[in-house]
């Protein structure tokens, strides 16, 4: 038996997984990953590159993706928490636009498959949280692109009230406020 649980989340190819903690008065052990465990879930991508992004309370990083080159990612929180969220963006899928958004901390040790194709952000819910994430492919700034983490059409509900946090207060880079809507980018996969 494998040491990970994969939950479905209503979205085909999105999954949180659950890792298998040891844990004693020492502090715990955590393996997070395997690639035969991973396989034997269904999960065969190759990662590539890792990333690693410590952030304080508040910022709210994404909604990124490539428009080339797409990145699949498995996230997860080593310190502190976020809200993540990822918005499938497969041209053909039956739940194109639509998200699924969960809550990743140090403490449950969940993390996140994100297929290629998806929009990925994350909302910090804590100082210094940090955020690492393991990615398909290398990233090539000439195709970063991104939705706008507001946009009405997908309608994510952050959770501000529950997590103590105001939307005026929400920290976001220069290049996170200037990102497409979703109509505008299916308008650039047709052609329009």
């Amino acid at each position: 038996m494998g040491k990970f649980k994969k939950i479905e989340t209503g979205i085909e190819g999105l999954y949180i997984i659950e890792p298998t903690v040891f844990g004693d008065e020492r502090g715990f052990f955590v393996e997070s990953y395997n690639k035969n465990d991973f396989t034997e879930l269904g999960i065969s991508d190759e990662f590539v590159q890792d990333n690693h992004s410590k952030s304080k309370k508040g910022i709210l990083r994404g909604l990124h993706f490539q428009t080339k080159f797409s990145q699949g990612k498995l996230v997860r929180v080593i310190k502190g928490s976020v809200y993540d969220v990822a918005v499938d963006l497969r041209k053909d899928s039956k739940t194109f636009g639509k998200h699924f958004g969960l809550e990743l901390s140090a403490e449950n040790k969940r993390m996140f498959f994100i297929p290629k194709d998806f929009a990925h952000g994350f909302l910090t819910l804590e100082d210094d949280t940090e955020f690492t994430y393991k990615c398909t492919d290398f990233y090539h700034p000439e195709y970063d692109s991104g939705i706008m983490w507001n946009d009405k059409d997908i309608n994510i509900d952050w959770n501000f009230e529950k997590y103590n946090l105001k939307e005026k207060d929400i920290v976001l880079s220069e290049k996170d406020k200037k990102h497409q809507s979703l109509k505008e980018y299916e308008g650039k996969l047709k052609g329009e």
